[in-house]
């Protein structure tokens, strides 16, 4: 729960009785290796925490190709963030690539304490904006740069991600065929 506490006081300090509050709606979960917490057509009913693992979020285009949106590990924020506040149908799917410990908190509990506990909403509303700007910062990195300038990027802000993450679903991430991501893997001095 420390690192919880962490991750949310680094977005907006909440005062003991708003994270006790909060703290006492977080469960915990465990899932296997290649589990899908939440497909698509079906309503994103909880918000994770990650504790331990690695997920992604992806969809499946119309000619069956998989392109990942966006992964989370140890320390961020999971789930299909728009299904969960729009608590409508998913267009992605939500699955660990590793075995998985994770915190959650299902969507009544959330908007109970939102409504109840000011600050908390401001914190699930900053979080969501920084959130968003990520988004709109890898959408122009995805619109404007080639190959190599988005794998150097990616490499810069995330470096880890090579050791965590088969190199499979980081070609997928970035945009491009697998044999792509290996020649820069292998070209580019890291």
């Amino acid at each position: 729960m420390e690192a919880l506490r962490r991750a949310i006081e680094a977005v907006m300090p909440l005062s003991g009785e708003e994270w006790d509050a909060l703290a006492a709606c977080w469960h915990p979960v465990r899932y296997k290796r290649k589990t899908v917490l939440t497909a698509a057509g079906e309503t994103e009913r909880y918000v994770y925490f990650v504790l331990e693992g690695v997920q992604r979020a992806f969809c499946i285009a119309d000619n069956q190709r998989e392109a990942t949106l966006v992964f989370s590990y140890t320390g961020s924020f999971s789930g299909i963030i728009d299904s969960f506040f729009l608590q409508q149908p998913s267009r992605y799917y939500l699955e660990t690539l590793t075995q998985s410990s994770l915190l959650r908190i299902s969507h009544a509990d959330l908007q109970r304490l939102m409504q109840q506990y000011p600050q908390i909403l401001a914190w699930v509303q900053r979080s969501t904006m920084l959130a968003l700007a990520g988004v709109m910062e890898r959408h122009i990195e995805m619109l404007t740069l080639n190959a190599e300038q988005k794998f150097r990027r990616l490499l810069a802000r995330s470096p880890h991600v090579l050791q965590l993450i088969p190199h499979k679903y980081l070609a997928s991430y970035l945009g491009l065929d697998p044999a792509t991501f290996s020649k820069l893997l292998g070209g580019i001095r890291l």
